[in-house]
C-alpha cells in the first residue's frame, strides 16, 4: 500500500548507494544473497528466542533487499538477478514466520501455519499477475524499475517490513498479530485475484 508513495523519497539514496557498490566490483546478486544471509541470521536469532537481537540484522537484510535493484541498474542488470531476488525474497518472508513457530510451537503453531498459508496464496496472485502482465507487455515503474511486474495491494513489502518488526518487538503477541496479517493477506490476494479478473478475462 505504500510503496508507491515510498519509492520517490528513497531511491535516490539507493541509487546513489547502488553506483558506489558496482563501483566496488560488489555484484548485485552478491547483494542479494548477503541480504538473503542476514535474514536467515535474523530468522534463526528468532527461533533461539533472541528477538531484540533479531532486528537488527532483519533491517539490514531488507537494506540489502533494496541496494541489490540499484546496483543492478548502475551496472547491468539480468533476467536471472530479479529471478534470484524475489526466490530470496519468498525464503526470508517464510523464514520468519517459522522461527517464531519454532521458538514456541505450542503458542504459535497454529497462527504461524495460517500466516504462511496466505503468504502462500499472496505470493501465488502476485506471481501469476506477473507473467499475464509481461504476456500482454505491460509495464509499470510505480515501484521502481523492477524485472517483475509488480501489482498494488492492501499488504506490500513496506507493511511486511513492519509487521516483522512488530512480531520482534512484541513477539509475545505473535498469535494475535499472525491471524489478523494473515487475514489481510488474503483480501490482498483476493483483490488481485479481481483485478487480474478485469484486466485478463477478455484477453488470451
Amino acid at each position: 500500500m505504500f510503496d508507491a508513495r515510498i519509492r520517490p523519497l528513497i531511491d535516490p539514496a539507493l541509487n546513489a548507494q547502488g553506483r558506489v557498490i558496482a563501483r566496488w566490483g560488489i555484484s548485485a546478486n552478491q547483494v542479494t544473497l548477503l541480504g538473503l544471509a542476514l535474514g536467515l541470521l535474523s530468522a534463526a536469532l528468532i527461533a533461539l528466542g533472541m528477538f531484540g537481537w533479531a532486528l537488527l540484522p532483519l533491517l539490514l537484510s531488507r537494506l540489502a533487499d533494496g541496494l541489490d535493484g540499484a546496483v543492478a541498474r548502475a551496472s547491468a542488470p539480468t533476467g536471472f538477478g530479479g529471478y534470484l531476488d524475489i526466490t530470496c525474497d519468498f525464503l526470508f518472508y517464510g523464514a520468519v514466520p517459522l522461527a517464531f513457530v519454532l521458538a514456541n510451537p505450542g503458542a504459535n503453531g497454529a497462527a504461524g501455519a495460517f500466516l504462511l498459508m496466505s503468504f502462500y496464496v499472496n505470493g501465488a496472485s502476485f506471481l501469476g499477475y506477473s507473467v499475464l502482465a509481461e504476456r500482454h507487455q505491460m509495464s509499470s515503474t510505480a515501484r521502481g524499475v523492477k524485472t517483475l511486474y509488480f501489482t498494488g495491494g492492501l499488504l506490500e513489502g513496506a507493511e511486511t517490513i513492519g509487521f516483522f518488526v512488530a512480531l520482534c518487538l512484541f513477539p509475545g503477541a505473535f498469535a494475535l498479530m499472525a491471524w489478523v496479517f494473515g487475514a489481510l493477506c488474503f483480501v490482498t490476494a483476493a483483490s488481485r485475484v479481481l483485478l487480474a479478473y478485469r484486466v485478463f478475462s477478455k484477453k488470451r
